[in-house]
C-alpha cells in the first residue's frame, strides 16, 4: 500500500510476517495515548439529584461558617453558587463585609425587651397580638398578613429567590422558612412555586451549571468543574460546547461558530449572487437577469436600460449603441463593489463546500457504521489466527472524531484568514504566511482521513490472514497518524495563530485524544452528615422541598465535575489552611 501518513515513525507500529506482538495495542484508545489518570470534569445532574447537589454545595458552607441553612442559600445565590469566590471574599474582607454584601442580617434577639400581649404593625398601624406577629433575622417586625401579601407579591414577580425585608431601606433577605410557612397557608401554589424556584436557582444563578441544550428536553444539567471552555456529552448522547451551548464546534471560536451558522441560515450570499449576476430596474427596483448578448435589457414592467451602466433608455438600439444614450465613463466605486462582492461569494463558496463536503461524508460513514460492525462479526466466527478486532472499531471511532475536526476547521479558516474579524490584528503578508502553514496541516489531516476511510470500507471480513493483518496495521497507523495530525493543528490553531491576537475573546476548547468527553454521573462528595446551625448546635438543615417538572425544564442533562478531593473534607485542617481571621477561629 501507498506511504499515507507523515506521523513521527516512533509513533506508528509495522509488522513482519504473522507478528503476533501487535495484539496488546488493539484494545482501546491507550493504544494510541497512554489513557489519562484524570478524573471527569464535568458531570450529569438529573431531576432526582438536583437536591443532592444543591444540598452538598449549602452544606460546605454552614459547616464553614456555622450559618443556617437560608443564610448559606443566600450567599451562594449572592455569589451565584460560587463557594471559592464565597471564601475568597471571607478571607480577605471578614464575615461581616461577606453578610452584608449578600443582605444577611443576624439580629441579636436577647437585647429586645420582653414582648407585651399586643403589639402594633407599622405597616397597617393596626394592634396585633404578638402570637400573629413574625420578626425577621433583621430585627423587623410586622404582622403576618402584611408579610403574607409582601412576600405574594414578590413570588408573583419573580423576585422568590431573593425576597427582602419590606421595612424602609433595609436589604435584610428573608427567612425562607418564614416565606414558605406564611404563604403556604393561605396559596399553597405559590409555596410549591417559591420551593421549586429555590431548588432551580442552583441552575439559573450558577455559571458552572447549565440545562442541557436538547430539543425535546431531558431533563439534566451539567456542572463543570475546572474549565468552562469545554465540550461536554450529556448521558442523553447531545455533544454540545459550555460555554456557548451550541453544537460542539471546535475548533472554532464560539464567536466563530455563531458567526458562520448565520452566515449559512440566513440569506446573505443569496443576496451576494443578486449583487454579482443582475442589475436593477430604474424603474420598478427589481433585480433582473441578462439572458442574451445584447446590452439592452427590457424589464417585465416594460422598462428598456442599459446593462452596462444601469441606466434608463429608449428602446431604439443597434449592437453597436443605443439611441440617444452613452455610458463610457467608468465608474470606479460601483466596479470596485461589484468586484469585491464576487471574491467574497467565491471565497465562502469554497469553505462552505468542502464544510459540507466533510459534514455530508460524516453523514454517510455514520449509516456505515453497522455495516462496518458486521464485518467484524463475520470475521470473528472464521477461524482466522487474528481474534482481537477492536482495531476496526477504535479506527472508526477515531475517523468520526476527525471528521467533525476537519468540517469546523474550514469555518475556522474562514474568518481567521478573512478581513471580517482580524483585519487589523494581522498584515497581508503574515495572513497569507499563516494560512499556509495551517492549510498545509489541514491538506495532510485530510489526506489521511480519506485514506483511513477507504480502509475501514474494505471488505476485510473476506480477505485472508495476511491480508487482514496488513490492513489492520495499516489502520491503527493512520489512527495514530490522524490523532498526531488533529493534536498539531489545534497546538497551531491555540499558539501561532489565536495566541498572537490581542483580542482573547477567541478561544477553543482543548483537543482530546478520546474525543469529546462524557459527563460522570453525579455522587455526592460532601461527607458531614451534621451541619452547624447558628446557635453552634448541631442539625441537619431541612431539606428543600419541590421539583422541577420535565416539560418545565429548559434543557436536559449535562456533565458534572466531581467535588476536589481533600476539599474541605476534614473541617479542622481546612480552616488552619485557609488562613481565616482570628475570630472566626476562637469562635471554632
Amino acid at each position: 500500500m501507498d506511504d499515507y501518513y507523515t506521523a513521527d515513525e516512533e509513533d506508528c507500529y509495522y509488522s513482519s510476517d504473522h507478528d503476533e506482538s501487535l495484539g496488546g495495542i488493539d484494545n482501546d484508545d491507550s493504544e494510541f495515548h497512554a489513557a489519562s489518570s484524570k478524573k471527569s470534569t464535568t458531570q450529569v445532574i438529573t431531576q432526582e439529584s438536583l437536591l443532592a447537589a444543591q444540598r452538598e454545595d449549602l452544606l460546605r458552607v454552614m459547616e464553614l461558617l456555622s450559618i443556617k441553612e437560608h443564610h448559606a442559600r443566600t450567599l451562594l445565590i449572592h455569589y451565584q453558587w460560587d463557594i471559592e469566590k464565597l471564601i475568597s471574599v471571607f478571607v480577605e474582607k471578614g464575615k461581616d463585609s461577606l453578610f452584608s454584601g449578600a443582605g444577611v442580617t443576624v439580629f441579636d434577639s436577647s437585647s429586645l425587651p420582653s414582648s407585651s400581649p399586643n403589639m402594633s404593625c407599622d405597616v397597617c398601624l393596626e394592634d396585633v397580638v404578638a402570637e400573629q406577629m413574625k420578626r425577621m433575622d433583621c430585627g423587623h417586625c410586622f404582622c403576618n398578613d402584611c408579610w403574607t401579601e409582601h412576600f405574594t407579591v414578590q413570588i408573583n414577580e419573580g423576585q422568590s429567590k431573593r425576597i427582602r425585608c419590606m421595612a424602609h431601606k433595609c436589604n435584610a433577605i428573608c427567612d425562607e422558612d418564614v416565606v414558605r410557612s406564611l404563604v403556604s397557608k393561605k396559596r399553597p401554589d405559590l409555596a410549591e412555586k417559591f420551593d421549586r424556584f429555590l431548588v432551580e436557582s442552583y441552575i439559573e444563578d450558577n455559571k458552572m451549571v447549565k440545562w442541557c441544550p436538547s430539543t425535546p428536553h431531558c431533563g439534566n444539567a451539567i456542572r463543570a468543574e475546572d474549565d468552562k471552555l469545554c465540550e461536554v456529552e450529556c448521558s442523553c448522547g447531545l455533544q454540545f460546547c459550555f460555554s456557548c451551548m451550541c453544537q460542539a464546534h471546535s475548533p472554532c471560536s464560539c464567536l466563530m461558530w455563531e458567526l458562520w451558522r448565520k452566515k449559512c441560515r440566513d440569506e446573505s450570499e443569496t443576496v451576494n449572487w443578486i449583487t454579482v449576476h443582475t442589475k436593477l430596474c430604474p424603474k420598478c427596483y427589481k433585480p433582473v437577469e441578462k439572458n442574451g448578448g445584447c446590452n439592452l435589457v427590457r424589464c417585465i414592467c416594460g422598462q428598456y436600460f442599459c446593462w452596462l451602466c444601469g441606466g434608463a433608455t429608449g428602446k431604439e438600439h443597434t449592437y453597436r449603441s443605443i439611441a440617444g444614450h452613452s455610458c463610457g465613463r467608468y465608474e470606479d466605486d460601483k466596479e470596485r463593489q461589484m468586484e469585491r462582492a464576487k471574491r467574497d461569494l467565491d471565497r465562502y463558496t469554497h469553505y462552505h463546500h468542502r464544510y459540507k463536503a466533510h459534514t455530508d461524508s460524516s453523514k454517510l460513514e455514520d449509516k456505515l457504521r453497522n455495516t462496518i460492525l458486521e464485518k467484524v462479526s463475520n470475521s470473528e466466527k472464521k477461524e482466522l489466527k487474528l481474534k482481537d478486532f477492536t482495531w476496526v472499531t477504535n479506527g472508526l471511532n477515531r475517523l468520526f472524531r476527525s471528521r467533525r475536526i476537519l468540517s469546523y476547521s474550514y469555518a475556522f479558516a474562514y474568518y481567521m484568514f478573512g478581513e471580517e474579524l482580524f483585519k487589523d490584528e494581522m498584515s497581508s503578508s503574515e495572513r497569507e504566511m499563516k494560512k499556509n502553514l495551517f492549510e498545509d496541516q489541514q491538506q495532510q489531516l485530510e489526506g489521511n482521513v480519506e485514506k483511513l476511510s477507504q480502509l475501514l470500507e474494505e471488505p476485510f471480513d473476506d480477505f485472508s490472514d495476511d491480508k487482514v493483518m496488513d490492513v489492520r496495521i495499516h489502520v491503527i497507523n493512520l489512527s495514530v497518524a490522524v490523532d498526531s495530525l488533529c493534536k498539531k493543528m489545534y497546538e497551531c490553531i491555540e499558539n501561532d495563530l489565536l495566541g498572537s491576537l490581542q483580542s482573547g475573546i477567541h478561544n477553543i476548547a482543548p483537543y482530546s485524544s478520546k474525543g469529546i468527553e462524557q459527563a460522570a454521573e453525579f455522587h455526592a462528595s460532601w461527607s458531614s452528615s451534621k451541619a452547624l446551625d447558628s446557635s453552634g448546635e448541631t442539625s441537619r438543615p431541612e431539606k428543600a422541598s419541590g421539583s422541577r417538572d420535565s416539560e418545565d425544564m429548559v434543557c436536559s442533562s449535562s456533565k458534572k465535575r466531581p467535588r476536589r478531593e481533600g476539599s474541605f473534607t476534614n473541617s479542622k485542617v481546612t480552616l488552619l489552611d485557609l488562613n481565616l481571621p482570628a475570630d472566626f477561629m476562637d469562635q471554632n
